[in-house]
């Protein structure tokens, strides 16, 4: 692995983590073997075929993980990609809690990214599901009626900011606390806004 090909701002996320640093450094080295190219994308390790996202590394509380970006598309023989949360549509991860665990991993790994960097060359493409296929909240819905106003701006938001409203107010519950939400944030989508903006 020649230094050239580390990126600074991975190297410096790497070598100050508190957790997972061992397990980091190992997954960094399995990923370089594999011929990517190392970025930092997202506050994390990135890595790149031509300029695509293959996979990135990142840490949680209970594990670390090697984030496949359309691990969606890729065949998993030894079925252990998970799906964050269920809507999560591309990506797919390998969950760590060792240093042991990746290194007696190192030889699927491999295979995986490898079969990752093939999808890339194909140009193969993760479906996403239409805005229209995700459920409307009564309570949002309402609002819509209520305020033509907010429906025109909620349409003029990009597919992502739908999206993202969509989820977040289907989330609660409760009635109430879905109503709180659409409150919320109903100026923000008349300003245009998305759901972090």
């Amino acid at each position: 692995m020649a230094n050239s090909r580390l990126n600074h701002k991975a190297d410096v996320f790497i070598s100050s983590s508190k957790q997972w640093r061992e397990e980091y450094e190992e997954l960094r080295n399995i990923v370089l073997d594999c011929e990517l190219t190392e970025d930092f994308k997202w506050m994390h390790p990135c890595y790149t075929f031509q300029g695509k996202n293959v996979v990135l590394i990142h840490g949680f509380k209970e594990y670390c993980a090697l984030l496949f970006h359309k691990g969606a598309l890729l065949k998993d023989p030894q079925g252990i990609l998970v799906q964050q949360t269920e809507n999560v549509q591309a990506a797919r991860q390998i969950r760590f809690t060792s240093v042991q665990q990746i290194v007696a991993m190192e030889a699927t790994l491999k295979a995986y990214i490898r079969e990752a960097i093939e999808v890339e060359k194909s140009g193969l493409e993760v479906t996403f599901k239409k805005n229209t296929e995700y459920t409307v909240p009564e309570e949002f819905r309402s609002k819509l009626d209520e305020v033509p106003a907010l429906k025109t701006a909620f349409e003029a938001l990009t597919p992502g900011r739908q999206r993202a409203y969509l989820l977040h107010f289907s989330e609660p519950k409760q009635s109430k606390t879905r109503v709180a939400r659409v409150e919320k944030y109903t100026q923000h989508i008349l300003s245009g806004k998305g759901l972090n903006d």
